[in-house]
């Protein structure tokens, strides 16, 4: 699978392009500053491209009013269909943020059961009582989404509703050319309605690529067969942070094995899931640590673990956004990439990440594990790569048989002869491959 041997880049398109908070119905012309920033992807070695919601919604994107045209602050079908396009030609795939919990309040359907109440044909497209009333008074109750009623859940247990949404996904691949879904909230969906979509999609263009949002629980639920190809990895998004932070590596080698290792409780066995230190819902890395100089061990962890790794638009320069300070400071509007030894340190982890087939497919195994130093193996098809971690004022000797014998350095490329140790400096990370 394409997604599993890919470095994924999210963007969140009506922030990065700073289009008004509130959709004003003005048109603009905003999707072009996304396609200044593919040669800036190209040089930082990205596969795949995430957008988060584009189609017309009242507002943040995800309380969408209609599925099948581009938000009028971004700009038309037609320019994100030459979007895609550009991407394409640049060898870069395309995902799509698919938001089929819930729906804005001006959503047709929504619209239709304000206007004609029980007459309206839409009203089991939700799950409305007519004998109580709304925060909005409607003269009607309706579920909203985890208490936000400007979200109005959607009833996927109705058939015409999962046709709907169905419907939706194929002429965004037919219309626009794209590769993959992001499923909003997948732990809320309907399983019947992801087996649907999957076979739909797939059944449309055969690699097409289904990832879901998982905040908690087993993950295997949701990638049965015949559902999803991959979720979000937050529990190792939260120990890779917190693990650094409180100088245990303890709790994310823990994490690693238990998804990842060769034992047979280890739960995830085979699986790819989608790996980050941020997005557009949390805190930036750069702020989630308490000391910004263990910013390389955090992406180490991220690009050597198993999974899919996706940078989160401007972290790859350092920028800043504290969850405290509300979604906007997370979702910033960015004129042009900026380059630094941060980019330079992640383009190569990029390349990396390409080259070795051990770090897309390969399993897991500790090999060392202290309070303050991690060391762990990947290997596939009789290739290893060993990852190295220091988070200590000075450096520190990994000791060992298996570090005897010739290794390249990935990062910078350099060879090195080892006889049962290697040095690794104070707060450093390194990615070495037995040859």
């Amino acid at each position: 699978m394409w997604a599993y041997e890919n470095v994924f880049y999210q963007i969140y398109p009506i922030g990065l392009t700073g289009a008004p908070r509130r959709n004003d119905g003005i048109a603009g012309k905003r999707l072009s500053r996304i396609s200044r920033m593919i040669p800036h992807l190209k040089k930082l070695g990205i596969g795949a491209v995430m957008f988060n919601p584009l189609f017309e919604s009242e507002g943040h994107g995800y309380d969408t009013i209609d599925m099948r045209r581009v938000d009028t602050r971004l700009g038309t079908n037609d320019e994100l269909k030459d979007l895609v396009a550009s991407f394409h030609a640049a060898g870069i795939r395309v995902m799509l943020d698919a938001v089929f919990n819930h729906v804005g309040r001006g959503f047709f359907a929504f619209e239709d059961v304000q206007k004609n109440r029980q007459s309206s044909p839409y009203c089991s497209w939700f799950n409305i009582s007519f004998d109580g009333n709304s925060v909005y008074n409607d003269g009607f109750w309706y579920e909203g989404w985890e208490g936000h009623y400007e979200l109005v859940k959607l009833n996927l247990y109705n058939p015409e509703v999962r046709r709907y949404l169905v419907d939706s996904a194929l002429f965004w691949i037919r219309e626009f050319d794209i590769d993959a879904l992001r499923l909003d909230v997948a732990y809320l969906l309907n399983h019947d309605f992801i087996r649907q979509l999957k076979y739909e999609t797939n059944a449309e263009k055969p690699d097409f690529f289904l990832l879901g949002e998982a905040l908690f629980g087993d993950y295997n639920l949701l990638m049965k067969d015949g559902m999803l190809d991959s979720v979000t990895n937050y529990e190792c998004y939260k120990g890779i942070y917190s693990s650094i932070n409180s100088r245990n590596f303890f709790e994310i080698s823990y994490s690693y094995n238990r998804q990842f290792g060769s034992e047979p409780w280890c739960i995830y066995q085979g699986r790819h899931l989608f790996s980050f230190v941020d997005n557009h819902d949390v805190t930036r890395i750069i702020d989630q640590l308490s000391d910004e100089r263990n910013l390389r061990i955090a992406y180490g962890l991220l690009f050597s673990m198993p999974g899919i790794p996706c940078l989160y638009y401007g972290s790859e320069w350092g920028i800043h956004g504290k969850k405290e300070d509300g979604d906007h400071a997370l979702r910033p509007s960015v004129e042009r990439p900026k380059w630094n030894e941060l980019t330079d340190f992640l383009a190569e982890l990029c390349r990396v990440r390409a080259e070795e087939t051990a770090l897309s497919y390969g399993g897991y195994r500790n090999m060392q594990v202290t309070n303050s130093q991690l060391a762990f193996m990947r290997e596939c098809n009789g290739g290893k790569i060993f990852a190295f971690f220091n988070l200590d004022d000075q450096a520190f000797s990994f000791q060992g048989d298996y570090l005897h014998g010739t290794f390249e350095n990935l990062v910078d490329r350099k060879c090195l002869e080892l006889h049962g140790s290697l040095a690794v400096d104070a707060r450093e990370f390194v990615l070495l491959k037995l040859r």
